[in-house]
């Protein structure tokens, strides 16, 4: 008897050594299993199995419990492949090998951009969906600021199931710091007075740069505008403040319709960003090229035209518009 016991038990121990290397089969060609937060092994055992891991849920709780390592599991989105053996699951369950989605913010967005990218991006928790831009603003720990600008454009990767808002809060840190550092590094006769200035201004830069080499010496100009109290007369801020009346087509009477974003009637920066600049843009800010120059204009192939004088900026804009009328 005794030797039949040790049998079996040889034999039971084999047999699971076997099926613990054994890749599991799947009813497609990847399950998605969701792990909450203070889920029960059994109850991720049978996640599994509902998910489409074909296989009693009893033994994978078996497996979790006797494994030692059942307390270990932690919460996530993860995703069983092909191939994939018991022994295998537990390991990425136990270490946290999540799947993972990704959000990228382009330089330049806005933010009603931003808010509608969020709502595109499959895997996130829409938490701020229902939020007005105040009631977002103070979830993430600062009532009263604007939205706009806050975010630093990079690409964000998130474990599936994500708040949107826990997202947001990563971009509008990674801003603060890349801000702050700008800031710290900028000219000694820089006319900015503080870094929500060089944020403002810097979005203006991101959104009249058409090749990234003119940064720079877009942002002279316009440092050497606000130096004299010139204004600042820039197209995209006037588009900004028509927001969605905004067509396509900035016309003359736009241009002299006074509003709080109109840099060609009111001295001076806009009140807010007007989007999200990326490193680059911040940088020229702060390092500008020294220049003399107080006007540019568009050449027509991403490159501007750059005039010390309004003589000089006249000729140019005649020579480049008639060059664009050109058949």
């Amino acid at each position: 008897m005794l030797i039949l016991v040790l049998l079996l038990a040889v034999g039971t121990a084999a047999l699971v050594g076997w099926w613990l290397h054994q890749p599991l089969e799947l009813a497609q060609g990847t399950v998605e299993l969701e792990v909450e937060p203070g889920q029960s092994p059994r109850e991720i055992a049978r996640s599994a199995v509902a998910g489409g891991v074909q296989v009693q849920p009893f033994l994978l709780y078996q497996w979790f419990r006797w494994s030692g390592q059942a307390r270990q599991i932690r919460a996530g989105s993860y995703e069983i492949t092909p191939g994939t053996t018991p022994r295998g699951l537990l390991r990425k369950l136990v270490v946290g090998d999540e799947s993972l989605a990704t959000l990228r913010l382009i330089e330049g967005w806005t933010f009603r951009q931003v808010r509608a990218e969020l709502q595109r991006t499959a895997g996130l928790k829409l938490q701020t969906s229902g939020m007005s831009e105040a009631e977002l603003m103070a979830a993430l720990g600062a009532p009263g600021v604007p939205a706009e600008g806050r975010f630093f454009p990079d690409t964000y990767a998130f474990s599936k199931g994500s708040s949107d808002l826990a997202v947001l809060k990563r971009a509008q840190a990674a801003m603060q710091r890349r801000l702050q550092a700008a800031w710290e590094q900028r000219a000694p006769d820089s006319p900015l007075k503080s870094a929500e200035q060089l944020l403002t201004l810097a979005s203006i830069v991101e959104k009249e740069t058409g090749r990234a080499a003119d940064r720079p010496q877009i942002a002279g100009v316009f440092l050497n505008r606000l130096k004299i109290g010139m204004p600042l007369q820039t197209d995209p801020s006037v588009i900004y403040g028509l927001g969605e009346a905004f067509d396509g087509n900035l016309r003359k009477r736009d241009l002299q319709a006074d509003t709080p974003y109109n840099t060609y009637t009111r001295q001076g920066l806009p009140p807010t960003p007007i989007a999200m600049p990326g490193r680059d843009a911040l940088w020229a800010v702060v390092q500008p090229m020294p220049t003399k120059a107080l006007y540019f204009v568009a050449r027509g192939d991403g490159s501007s035209e750059f005039s010390a004088t309004l003589a000089e900026h006249n000729r140019a804009v005649d020579k480049y518009q008639r060059k664009a009328q050109q058949p």
